[in-house]
């Protein structure tokens, strides 16, 4: 058979693989209201099927940026799907979502489908965690826009809340505490500093160990996938007690929890009312990054900030650790005076 195609650098052969490899992990995340399977030129979801009286669609899309870089460096990619996953749905959830699909987009410079099985398999991972069906998705092989061991990731992700269940920040009163949640670690924000920082300046490689982490290598720590915090929230939403959500991505705290702040007011957070992890230690130093300027770039162990009413804070913090998920009193809602974010 002809191989013009192929002559240009994409496998035909190569892009029926990956689909082959795939179908199994995409079969690990069916759930209510999923249709088919993929191999069809759209996903399809039935929303009637979940019974929402006022449904309002949630969407969001993301990718991982550069923290890409350091997993080809350490070669391996089971886990940067998940990230994906998270950064996406993570979003949305932030707004009170119940995430029902989700669709990966993969572009590379030459199909490798062992590699991508790896990746699909962390995406597959990442909606298991979040109860979201994978129901499409697309590889583009791109020779000369890529090199032959290169590739991107970016997903996107839709969720569904009743109307009057969405979570806006509008409620949000000054007196208000703040509840926050642990990350894991880095998660998916601010790499390009990361890198720089110990990977350029201070000479480190991903196969290097540091007493401050553990004895897990450098790589290890970095790649460790982003929480995904979509069970940790359900119940907090259908008892009521949240009123805002800020997930601390890309701007940190600085950026992030501002966005669910009403005009008028701020915040105040109280420093080392939650444990500190070492990586941001670690990056601090290797990079010399002044330390408050390290609250503008990373999510420094928290990666989801709640509002809730001060009377319903214990009860808030009680509920989580019902569920197993650990939760700090982190500060208050106050009358804005100068700052969007004041730390204390």
């Amino acid at each position: 058979m002809p191989k013009a195609y192929e002559n240009a650098g994409v496998s035909v052969e190569a892009g029926y693989e990956v689909v082959k490899r795939i179908k199994s992990h995409v079969a690990r995340t069916s759930r209510p209201g999923v249709v088919g399977g993929i191999g069809g030129f759209g996903g399809l979801f039935d929303l009637a099927s979940l019974g929402y009286r006022e449904p309002v669609l949630i969407s969001g899309t993301d990718g991982v940026g550069t923290k890409l870089v350091v997993a080809k460096m350490a070669n391996r990619h089971d886990t940067i799907g998940v990230d994906c996953v998270a950064m996406c749905v993570n979003d949305i959830a932030a707004q009170g979502a119940e995430p029902l699909f989700f669709l990966d987009y993969i572009a590379c410079g030459k199909n490798d489908p062992a590699l991508l099985e790896q990746v699909v398999a962390g995406v597959a991972d990442g909606c298991v965690q979040a109860g979201a069906g994978l129901i499409g998705g697309e590889t583009a092989e791109m020779p000369g826009m890529y090199d032959e061991d290169e590739y991107d990731l970016a997903g996107f992700a839709v969720g569904v809340a009743e109307r009057s269940a969405i979570v806006d920040g509008s409620g949000i009163a000054e007196g208000d505490a703040l509840i926050g949640l642990p990350s894991s670690g880095v998660h998916s924000n601010g790499f390009s500093l990361v890198r720089k920082a110990l990977f350029e300046q201070a000479g480190y490689g991903v196969d290097d160990t540091l007493d401050e982490l553990g004895g897990a290598t450098l790589g290890e720590t970095l790649l460790t996938p982003t929480r995904i915090y979509v069970k940790a929230l359900r119940p907090l939403f259908r008892a009521g007690v949240v009123k805002g959500v800020a997930h601390i991505t890309g701007g940190g705290f600085i950026e992030n929890i501002p966005r669910m702040i009403p005009d008028g007011l701020a915040v105040r957070i109280d420093l080392g009312s939650w444990p500190a992890l070492p990586i941001f230690d670690v990056i601090e130093r290797a990079g010399q990054v002044d330390h408050m300027e390290m609250f503008n770039i990373f999510n420094m162990g928290l990666g989801m900030v709640l509002a809730v009413d001060a009377a319903r804070a214990d009860e808030t913090v009680a509920m989580l650790a019902e569920h197993g998920e650990p939760a700090y009193r982190i500060g208050s809602v106050i009358a804005k005076a100068s700052d969007d974010v004041e730390f204390v």
